[in-house]
């Protein structure tokens, strides 16, 4: 019997065409390795934030106060940054706070942690959207809603330090001769004003709908004539104080910030 002859050349190209098919295999094995790796890593990434945030690393109420503005112009996120800093600067009068302005819960139940302070807040505007915490500050008498443009509900020097934020960008001067001496009659060791910078973003029209008006950014040149015409004088070793701290920590404030005697 004659032993059937085979192509060379065929027998070559039918090894070499499984080599493609091998490759092919292990490329898609070393994607699918890759991708659990990635979906670990990503998983792991997600657990560790979330247990900071849970462990107190950013406070829900805090994150909520600077995350309701979505980037716009907001001074109330700039006090809870700026708290340890007036906090160095006021020393024991930081243990007696009043705070006026949108969001003033989060202002409030931030200073209520630290130990042996009081604070209390005023909301000058309507606290529809309010979580539980925040009802639970209005309940106990905490935080009240009060219109800012007339007297506000507390006797003289009822606190030691009054911060007011996002409140006095929205009034005309016709309303600021009238509430400015209310905040210094109810102040006892200083007064703290964040006010926006000029050419910052405003708040969203849904915002300035909620205050009544946009807001009306004014520069420090005017603020400061503003005082001088109302009789209300810069606090200079306060402010020195302040202005150390935030060197330390090099701190850039997003909004202005004065101090002013009561």
């Amino acid at each position: 019997m004659s032993r059937r002859s085979v192509n060379p050349s065929a027998r070559r190209f039918a090894d070499s065409s499984t080599v493609p098919l091998t490759n092919t295999f292990h490329q898609k094995s070393r994607s699918s390795s890759m991708l659990s790796v990635g979906l670990i890593l990503l998983g792991a990434f997600l657990l560790i934030a979330y247990s900071y945030s849970s462990s107190g690393g950013f406070g829900s109420s805090d994150r909520e106060a600077l995350l309701r503005y979505d980037g716009d112009h907001s001074c109330t996120s700039e006090v809870l940054r700026a708290l340890p800093l007036l906090q160095k600067a006021y020393g024991d009068s930081m243990h007696n706070v009043l705070h006026v302005g949108p969001d003033t819960c989060a202002v409030v139940s931030k200073l209520l942690k630290e130990d042996d302070t009081e604070a209390w807040g005023v909301e000058p505007y309507d606290l529809e959207d309010a979580d539980n915490s925040c009802k639970s500050l209005v309940h106990k008498g905490l935080v009240r809603v009060a219109d800012i443009k007339f007297p506000l509900p507390y006797r003289a020097k009822s606190f030691s330090v009054v911060i007011v934020s996002d409140a006095l960008d929205y009034l005309s001067p016709k309303y600021l001769n009238k509430t400015l001496p209310e905040l210094a009659r109810v102040s006892k060791d200083g007064l703290v004003l964040f006010a926006g910078y000029p050419g910052n973003r405003r708040a969203k029209l849904p915002e300035a709908s909620r205050f009544g008006r946009p807001a009306k950014l004014r520069s420090q040149s005017w603020w400061i004539r503003y005082f001088l015409q109302t009789d209300l004088q810069d606090n200079e070793a306060i402010a020195k104080k302040f202005e150390q701290a935030a060197e330390k920590r090099s701190y850039r404030p997003g909004c202005q910030i004065f101090h002013l005697k009561a």
